[in-house]
């Protein structure tokens, strides 16, 4: 059976909301709490996502030139 990715990320986040409800009735301050702080920790993680991302495409690019030379002559 395949997943798409839409599908995946539909299970995770209905998982999350079940979890959320769950600590939600057996502590629920500590639920508001995540509520709250959940977006400023993603806000500060933010920036380490975007360095990652861009590191990433920098060794993809870097890949794709080394590599241009040996698919021009594997096409030939």
């Amino acid at each position: 059976m395949f997943y798409t990715l839409q599908t995946t990320t539909a299970v995770k986040t209905l998982l999350a909301l079940i979890l959320w409800c769950l600590l939600f009735v057996l502590c629920w301050p500590l639920a508001l709490v995540m509520i709250v702080l959940f977006p400023i920790v993603w806000l500060l993680l933010l920036p380490f996502k975007i360095v990652g991302l861009s590191i990433d495409l920098v060794f993809k690019l870097i890949g794709a030139i080394l590599l241009f030379p040996f698919k021009l002559v594997k096409s030939l």
